[in-house]
């Protein structure tokens, strides 16, 4: 039996909607887990989940976004980001603003040379997860395409 904690744990942790928790946690529950083990594999499920829609939604155009800046302490290094959407009811959000600064500010701390590069690596704050698994978690949080524009690091050093 999946308990309302164990959803709003979930939820806490992936920022996605109530139901798609619940979900996630029922289709893991069938597997007979609990606990931790029961968490860990529902966001397995929701990651997988999240690159599917994303898949799905990868014709649609892109016609929105945001400019994300990020200046780290001492200003030596800054960047400046376009994180696209299909809208701009969706870009003008302001989790959708976050997630722009977020990948901003793991510009700044990696340098990566390319959007393929930088999709591919760890999140700084949880290297349990991609740059595109941040970029899937939009996708369904918010039901549209979104992709990483353009962007450029600037460094003193």
């Amino acid at each position: 039996m999946i308990t309302l904690e164990q959803i709003k744990e979930l939820r806490a942790e992936t920022g996605l909607s109530v139901i798609q928790c619940q979900k996630a946690l029922e289709e893991a529950g069938e597997l007979n887990l609990t606990g931790s083990d029961l968490m860990v594999k529902a966001i397995e499920i929701l990651k997988a989940k999240g690159a599917e829609i994303a898949g799905k939604k990868s014709d649609r155009s892109l016609g929105a976004g945001t400019v994300a800046s990020y200046i780290h302490s001492g200003d030596t290094v800054g960047v400046l980001l376009e994180l696209l959407s299909e809208t701009d009811f969706v870009s003008k959000n302001p989790e959708f603003k976050n997630v722009a600064k977020e990948i901003a500010m793991h510009i700044a701390a990696m340098n990566p040379s390319t959007s393929d590069e930088l999709v591919g690596q760890p999140y700084i704050k949880d290297p349990s997860k991609t740059i595109g698994d941040l970029i899937n978690n939009t996708v369904q949080k918010f039901g549209e395409r979104t992709e990483i524009g353009r962007f450029i690091r600037f460094s003193i050093k």
